[in-house]
């Protein structure tokens, strides 16, 4: 393991609610806007109206709605409120989005790296870091820390996503691959696509599954009440999830866990609709007080394997070792247990 031997300036930052660190900097001017509410529009939902008025999205509005940025005569809104023909609209718009293509380097402290070559680089990517930049995130990527760190990647893909052929959530640490060079690129992509990827990981989850070795076939989309969640629903996308458990404690089960697809939370929603959340993960249901005493701040669920095919045609396997924080709370709960 190499590690990038550089400091991660943090002095400066503080952390949302959520855990995510957010920029010290001043944010960017916000334009105001005042306008009656044209004819066309009356009777209309809030966050519907003002969609087509404003070319934002329901969701960006809805955003603006729940801070009271969007006043009717004065008086805030909510998204679901309806328009009144002639009312008087005060609106502060969003933030200009950033320029996400040109993201400038920057060290992420803890970041390391397990194997690299001219195709490919594996990190080993620590909580808290997004795999590459996205409209709301101010944290640090992996992407910007490789440019810090001199690694040239793949100008292959979206411009805000050169080189990238997996994600891993700001909230799940592990092995994750990296395309170096174009040909790379290509190939990893299908690789992916045509589920050829091994892709392993460690979680905690509450109480104890039954059996303790399965298969979870249930479809995942957005959950309809809440959209920064997911959920498993009928009309949602295929997601197949495979795992055995490898300890059974008192009150949690540490499994490992294999996906076949790659959904968004999919590890966190599968066992989430099971009854049997992720510890330190309240989003998805977790009992708060027995993350509190394993000493966690975040959910447990690391991506501790990696193996996909090197465009050399060699077959790669990388590990990756749990992290300090998810070690501890794993001694913590075997040492209740007497273990």
């Amino acid at each position: 393991m190499r590690p990038i031997d550089a400091e991660f300036a943090r002095s400066g930052d503080s952390f949302s609610e959520s855990g995510g660190p957010q920029s010290s900097n001043a944010s960017s001017p916000r334009e105001n806007r005042v306008l009656p509410v044209p004819d066309g529009l009356a009777g209309m939902r809030v966050d519907a109206g003002l969609s087509k008025l404003l070319g934002l999205s329901r969701t960006v509005v809805a955003q603006l709605a729940e801070s009271n940025d969007v006043l009717m005569e004065g008086a805030p809104v909510g998204k679901s409120d309806r328009l009144v023909a002639g009312a008087w609209l005060d609106i502060t718009l969003p933030e200009p989005p950033r320029d996400l293509a040109n993201e400038p380097p920057q060290l992420v402290e803890g970041m390391d790296i397990l194997y690299s070559d001219e195709d490919v680089i594996v990190v080993d990517k620590p909580v808290g870091v997004a795999a590459h930049p996205t409209l709301g995130w101010e944290g640090p990527t992996v992407t910007a820390g490789l440019a810090a760190a001199g690694f040239r990647i793949s100008t292959s893909g979206p411009p805000e996503r050169k080189g990238i052929v997996q994600r891993l959530d700001v909230g799940t640490s592990g092995a994750m691959v990296v395309a170096a060079s174009e040909r790379a690129y290509s190939l990893l992509k299908r690789a992916f696509r045509d589920r050829e990827v091994d892709k392993t990981y460690h979680a905690l989850v509450q109480g104890h599954p039954d059996p303790t070795s399965g298969t979870i076939d249930a479809p995942i989309a957005r959950h309809p009440s809440a959209g920064w969640r997911f959920a498993v629903r009928d009309d949602g996308k295929h997601a197949v999830t495979h795992y055995d458990t490898l300890e059974a404690h008192r009150q949690a089960s540490l499994l490992k866990v294999k996906l076949e697809t790659g959904r968004t939370h999919q590890i966190r929603v599968h066992f989430s609709s099971l009854h049997h959340p992720l510890v330190g993960d309240p989003m998805y249901g977790s009992d708060p007080h027995l993350a509190e005493k394993l000493g966690l701040i975040r959910q447990w669920l690391h991506a501790v394997e990696l193996g996909f095919p090197h465009p050399s045609g060699k077959w790669m396997t990388i590990e990756s070792p749990y992290p300090k924080d998810l070690a501890v709370a794993l001694d913590r709960l075997r040492d209740a247990n007497g273990i």
